[in-house]
């Protein structure tokens, strides 16, 4: 009997499980570290234990101090969630010595899915079919550098532990294979603490296909069908759907029976997915699929899965931990409809997709999806973290519908406070490609640039903003007193005021003038040309905001923060600083320093005083929100001081290496 929970994870995760917990009258414990005090999870929780400090290797990854919170608590069971201990066999082990229940699988079953050069072979003895690779222990460059010879490029490295596109490297020829194993072997170092790697084939025209498996104790394991993750960016999944497009019932079949097989080779219990590589060079068919690993937990993409087949994943997994039979058998499971799962992240994709931080002031999604999510309003997006904010999905009849469904929630979506990956999003759902189910993991490269396109301001949007930040329609309307109508700002001809609004590290200088009760013009910085706002009206949420501009009538919303404000029109954010958060030290950067792009820890320092650098030459590897990222020199020259170390943390902006001055270095 399960009477309560303990989650140790955090974020949305955490939230989806305790509402399934709750529904079946279980109580949940959460846990923190002093990062998330005020999380989300912690909030919905019947109970919460601080666990630790906010870096992850002291709070989340802290196995004892996971489990004293159990025991102190009195919870019967742990749920791992996904990341962090979820895949961790010692973590298992420690659970069940101290005589709580594990939801999600046995300790042997993840040591054989965990490595994935073991796992592959195990796959082959199980008559599952595997990518051609090289899959041993020797890590030495000059073997792997000839395997990789052998199998013909473009190969793939790819770390033995984890997942989630860490420690991966595609290399297209030989001469960048020892960097790319170099940079591959840092990060699975430094994301599992394992830097071996195993070289694999690489497919031209991938698909990504996973089976969702589900194991019981009793011997029983079905397949809840697949889906399609192919729309990838840096190895890691941003759409996800559910069944896959173009999908046949003899492929499916056989991916299916091919899972199954997986499962039963390990006696798996419990949620997993087998996931598989596809070659749809030539549409899907069985004899082009290949076992790539399996995921010994659940996914983050599982509500795709619970939105086709009606069934509640998490509510599974606790059946199974409680000694249960599955609730179905394979004949009792059917698809419906078509499903899709977008990951909302604090992101800049026009930035190589950088991590964001940032305090979300505002936080509000359509009514029309699904929303997972394990952060709200005032919440924090900070560097010791995932930066993802919430998955959306939505379910429909068709493929198209949903997609169509999908992009208007994302649309109607508002997030202020931190940058966001949403109109990438939404561009996504709609490039042709993808719409037409023209699908391959290298499709997002592919038409990168016009993903990412940064959409200029519109000038009326400016407008708004101008408005809206000179505090000139903050008035008490019905006052009959001059003074309040005018306003501070003069006490003759027509009230005006200057404001300045910052974007891109510019600050522009706006003149706001108020023409008449409810008009305004606004003229002078970025825009082309002065813009009027006529029977401008500010609804009474405080948010919405209408006006003709040029005649016709234009809506927005308005989102005021004290640090920035964001208007949203027409599917798009459009935000801008104000000028007291600007850094002081920016304008003394120019191009004679590396400076970090935000916060995180310094993993590796490849300059030295007194050092010439040439401009792009790389000189500090960082690591931040789970994600590498090398800075380069902005220019040629000779490198004046370096102010940090190896595993330094930094913050951001903080200056990293100085050149000396160009007429010195000459």
């Amino acid at each position: 009997m399960i009477s309560k929970i303990l989650i140790a994870n955090r974020g949305e995760i955490a939230c989806r499980v305790i509402r399934t917990a709750r529904r079946m009258g279980i109580a949940t414990v959460a846990v923190f570290s002093d990062a998330d005090r005020d999380a989300l999870h912690v909030k919905m929780a019947d109970e919460a234990v601080r666990i630790g400090p906010a870096p992850a290797a002291e709070s989340y990854l802290d196995i004892a101090a996971i489990i004293e919170a159990a025991q102190v608590t009195g919870a019967d069971a742990i749920h791992p969630g996904y990341g962090f201990l979820s895949e961790n066999p010692d973590f298992v082990e420690a659970v069940e010595r101290a005589g709580l229940i594990f939801i999600g699988p046995s300790a042997e079953a993840i040591r054989a899915m965990g490595l994935k050069d073991a796992a592959k072979r195990l796959m082959e003895k199980a008559k599952v079919p595997v990518v051609p690779g090289y899959h041993g222990d020797a890590q030495e460059l000059v073997v792997l550098s000839g395997k990789a010879n052998e199998i013909g490029f473009p190969v793939l490295i790819k770390a033995r532990a984890g997942g989630g596109g860490k420690g991966m490297r595609r290399v297209d020829d030989q001469a960048d294979f020892p960097a790319a194993l170099s940079s591959a072997k840092r990060e699975a170092k430094a994301s599992f603490g394992d830097e071996r790697v195993l070289v694999e084939k690489f497919v031209a025209s991938p698909r990504h296909i996973e089976i969702q498996v589900f194991g019981d104790s009793h011997g029983n394991v079905v397949h809840l069908f697949e889906r399609d993750c192919s729309a990838q960016r840096r190895h890691q999944k941003v759409i996800e759907e559910a069944p896959a497009p173009g999908m046949t019932h003899e492929m499916r079949a056989a991916m299916g029976e091919a899972a199954v097989k997986a499962a039963q080779a390990i006696k798996y219990r419990g949620a997993g997915t087998v996931e598989f590589i596809v070659d749809a060079s030539d549409g899907l068919r069985p004899d082009r699929f290949w076992f790539m690993e399996m995921n010994t937990r659940l996914q983050v993409e599982h509500p795709v899965t619970e939105a086709i087949t009606g069934l509640d994943l998490v509510e599974w997994q606790i059946r199974v931990a409680r000694g249960e039979k599955l609730p179905k058998s394979q004949q009792d499971l059917s698809i419906s409809g078509h499903a899709v799962e977008a990951r909302i992240y604090a992101e800049d994709a026009a930035k190589g997709f950088l991590p964001a931080v940032g305090t979300i002031g505002h936080l509000q999604f359509a009514e029309d999806m699904r929303v997972d999510t394990g952060v709200a309003a005032g919440d924090t997006i900070t560097p010791f973290y995932d930066p993802m904010i919430a998955k959306a999905i939505v379910h429909a009849p068709t493929r198209t519908e949903a997609l169509a469904q999908l992009a208007g929630g994302l649309s109607r979506t508002e997030i202020a406070g931190t940058v966001t990956n949403i109109g990438f999003l939404v561009r996504l759902l709609e490039q042709a490609d993808f719409a037409s189910a023209n699908l391959d993991t290298g499709m997002i490269d592919r038409h990168v640039e016009d993903l990412v396109t940064i959409i200029k301001t519109p000038d009326d949007v400016i407008a708004f903003m101008a408005v809206a930040v000179s505090g000139m329609a903050e008035r008490d309307e019905s006052s009959n007193d001059p003074a309040v109508l005018i306003g501070p700002w003069e006490n003759w001809g027509q009230p005006r005021r200057e404001v300045r609004l910052v974007h891109e590290g510019e600050t522009d200088t706006y003149t706001v003038t108020r023409t008449g009760d409810s008009d305004w013009r606004v003229s002078g910085g970025a825009l082309d040309e002065r813009v009027t706002l006529s029977a401008l009206m500010r609804q009474g949420d405080g948010l919405s905001w209408t006006a003709f501009v040029h005649g016709r009538r234009k809506a927005v919303r308005i989102a005021r923060l004290a640090d920035s404000i964001t208007v949203f029109e027409e599917g798009a954010a459009h935000a801008c600083m104000l000028p007291r958060l600007e850094r002081a030290g920016d304008a003394a950067a120019g191009g004679d320093t590396v400076s970090a792009p935000m916060p995180g820890v310094v993993k590796e320092v490849m300059a030295s005083a007194g050092q010439a650098v040439k401009a792009g030459e790389t000189l500090i590897v960082m690591e931040a929100m789970k994600m590498e990222m090398t800075l380069s020199a902005p220019r040629d020259g000779t490198v004046g001081e370096v102010m940090v170390d190896a595993g330094q943390q930094v913050s951001d902006g903080a200056v990293l290496i100085a050149l000396e001055a160009q007429e010195k270095a000459a």
